[in-house]
């Protein structure tokens, strides 16, 4: 069974509660899913996931919530070559916030770019503003992502 991670970032507990939502998804796609809030960059590369899932909110101006701060910080410091990692990523924002909005998440997949990651698919953007639950929006997305990406086993 091929081995997914799901990297979380998160400050009032939404992104670890999508996370968590959209976990039995991918499951039942035919992956082994770990859930990793408080990622180190150990857990990305030893060994690296057959896929990858990031699901962070922002933060203050646009910034990476406290409990991943570390992990950008190790990114750019130690910088590793990702060019196996394939990845999907789904940003938690508020449109109120117009220049900074999913600020994180859009940061984070510039990073994972230049690393040579590559990702599937479309980021997801939730915004606060339109979606209560975050789940209601990224449930269907998880769903027409691991279909349109053939992802089942």
């Amino acid at each position: 069974m091929p081995k997914m991670n799901i990297y979380v970032g998160t400050v009032y507990g939404g992104a670890l509660d999508v996370a968590e939502q959209i976990s039995p998804l991918f499951e039942r796609a035919g992956y082994d899913v770990s859930i990793i809030d408080k990622p180190t960059l150990d857990d990305l590369v030893e060994p690296m996931p057959a896929l990858a899932l990031f699901c962070l909110s922002t933060t203050g101006s646009g910034d990476f919530p406290g409990d991943f701060v570390p992990f950008v910080r190790q990114l750019k410091s130690s910088p590793p070559s990702l060019s196996g990692l394939r990845y999907g990523l789904i940003a938690l924002g508020d449109s109120s916030y117009a220049e900074t909005f999913c600020g994180s998440g859009r940061a984070l997949d510039l990073i994972l770019e230049d690393l040579g990651a590559e990702r599937l698919g479309e980021r997801l953007e939730i915004d606060a503003m339109e979606t209560f639950m975050a789940d209601d929006a990224a449930l269907p997305w998880a769903e027409s992502w691991i279909e349109a990406q053939g992802l089942s086993q």
